[in-house]
């Protein structure tokens, strides 16, 4: 097998995803990991002054000026032989579809946990999304600089709150002040950690130490060393040991210790990663009407549109729709087509990611995500592939938790808007509702912060100042029937009935007993919380 085969590439390919609570130290650690794994050479972006403070992952005006990350990006980077994929999420839950479909195109995942806080509500949303798509997880415990838990406890709350059995590789020595390092509980080697200035990154911590010879006392007293190896000891013969099969099969996951912002445990979390996360697998598809899987290392080059992101870069009004490459070797100028509506696209100009920095991609395997330049042509959820028979699992889209109306202060760009908004609903980033009768668009969203959002990129990329307002629904629904009992319903409640992006019928409701009440007066119409499309 030649060293370049589908197969043998897809091999190397580690593709993960970062999900956390907010504030838990995500964007920190992807910046660090980026460091650790030679893609930037010099973190500290993150605590810069002025237009620089924010990570290469935080590309977005309002990202930067808020400190949080809103969308989706992905960067690559090559490492120890290893091509990795990381996949960085949103930490605010007003994201979580989008922190969904990123998912979808995740092979493994990394759950930052805040040493101080253990398992935050947000967390165990996102780790919900990892189990219904059987992602396997390694956990993060972060911050150990600061006052934590006791291990003990946050190695529990994993085992109660996730049914996840912990396997903890490192074991820490204090927390806060008294932090003096971790144990390699498998290697029986101390690796010291050092109090270092924000600044002075580039002096690194001590080398490893074997834990009982005699330059430990550099770095442990007597009794902490007692301490450390005692309670490693504990929690190893309490717990299962680490077995990378059962970690696979989500069922255990290994546990890293450190702070990411003194660049403290994360080369053991790369390292970890490149040992124990999964290459590509197989993955399921439609053909017709049957259903099969492609393999990395088939012949023919198949993928999914997890992600649309526009305006990456303000200079060009682009449009890139971001592609998971799921088997064969996809080079550039490739023909591929889309399943759903049969058109052929020559990719010429696809783009391998650094955040907002790009660059061409000769070639491509299972496992890279490329982005592909287009205008409106590719949307969220659809399927390429060079016969364009294959369709994968659509990627859903949930029923919104909050519905606006919006509309333009100037009459005269209510074109625009229109526009503008589609835009942003082909992206996902909200919903888009149109009225069959009146004139304003309702827009649905999971939360407040996406309504801010997108009044800053509308004001920002469009040049558009809206307004939103209360909408008299509270719910939508998609409506599923046979046509003649479509028809009768939706002619019976016209003024209720508004159309999605796709041109799919949508009742939106006053009240969530307003649905249950119909459902039992129209038994044959289905009020839908998700949508596949795919």
């Amino acid at each position: 097998m030649s060293k370049s085969s589908p197969a043998a590439e897809a091999a190397r390919r580690r593709t993960f995803a970062i999900i956390s609570h907010p504030d838990a130290g995500k964007t920190t650690l992807t910046e660090h990991l980026l460091l650790a794994g030679g893609a930037i050479r010099a973190a500290g972006a993150v605590r810069a002054r002025g237009e620089n403070r924010r990570t290469r992952s935080d590309w977005m005006k309002i990202e930067r000026e808020r400190g949080i990350s809103v969308s989706a990006s992905v960067m690559t980077f090559d490492h120890d032989g290893l091509m990795f994929n990381l996949l960085d999420t949103p930490g605010h839950e007003d994201f979580s579809e989008d922190t969904y479909r990123t998912l979808t195109a995740a092979d493994a995942a990394v759950m930052v946990l805040d040493a101080a806080k253990g398992i935050e509500p947000q967390t165990l949303k996102l780790f919900e999304v990892c189990r219904l798509r059987d992602i396997p997880i390694i956990t993060f415990i972060n911050k150990m600089d600061r006052e934590a838990l006791d291990p003990y406890a946050l190695l529990d709350e994993i085992g109660t709150k996730l049914a996840l059995d912990p396997a903890p590789l490192f074991w820490p020595a204090g927390s806060g002040n008294r932090f003096r390092g971790m144990l390699d509980v498998r290697h029986k080697t101390f690796l010291p950690y050092a109090k270092k200035s924000a600044t002075d990154e580039e002096q690194g911590h001590p080398a490893p130490v074997p834990i009982n010879s005699n330059a430990i006392v550099q770095y442990l007293d007597p009794e902490e060393q007692a301490e450390v190896e005692e309670s490693a000891e504990l929690v190893t013969e309490a717990g299962k040991p680490f077995d990378p099969q059962a970690f696979l099969e989500g069922h255990m996951t290994p546990v890293f210790f450190g702070t990411a912002l003194r660049h403290f445990g994360v080369d053991q979390l790369l390292e970890g990663l490149g040992a124990y996360a999964p290459a590509p697998k197989l993955t399921a598809v439609r053909k017709g009407e049957a259903e099969t899987h492609v393999a990395p290392g088939d012949d023919e080059v198949t993928g999914f549109v997890f992600k649309v992101q526009a305006n990456m870069d303000p200079n060009h009004r682009d449009r890139i729709a971001m592609l998971r490459l799921c088997s064969g070797s996809f080079k550039r100028g490739m023909k591929l087509k889309v399943q759903n509506t049969g058109r052929q696209l020559s990719v010429n100009a696809p783009i391998m990611f650094f955040a907002s920095d790009r660059e061409l991609a000769e070639e491509a395997y299972a496992g890279d995500v490329i982005g592909i330049p287009n205008h409106g042509v590719l949307r969220v959820g659809d399927s390429l592939s060079e016969t364009g028979t294959l369709r994968f699992a659509g990627l859903p889209n949930f029923a919104p938790e909050i519905l606006q109306r919006v509309r333009v202060k100037d009459p005269l760009k209510a074109k625009h808007l229109k526009k503008a908004l589609e835009g942003l609903a082909e992206e996902g980033v909200t919903q888009l509702f149109r009225p069959t009768l009146g004139a304003d668009f309702i827009v649905g969203a999971v939360g407040q912060l996406q309504f801010e959002v997108m009044a800053d990129r509308l004001a920002n990329e469009y040049q558009l100042d809206v307004i939103f307002e209360p909408s008299p629904y509270a719910e939508a629904r998609w409506l599923s029937a046979e046509p003649a009992d479509m028809d009768d319903f939706t002619g019976k409640h016209r003024t209720a009935i508004a159309e999605d992006i796709d041109g799919q019928a949508v009742f939106l409701a006053k009240s969530a007993w307003e649905i249950n009440y119909l459902g039992e007066r129209f038994p044959k119409v289905r009020f839908l919380k998700t949508k596949e499309r795919g």
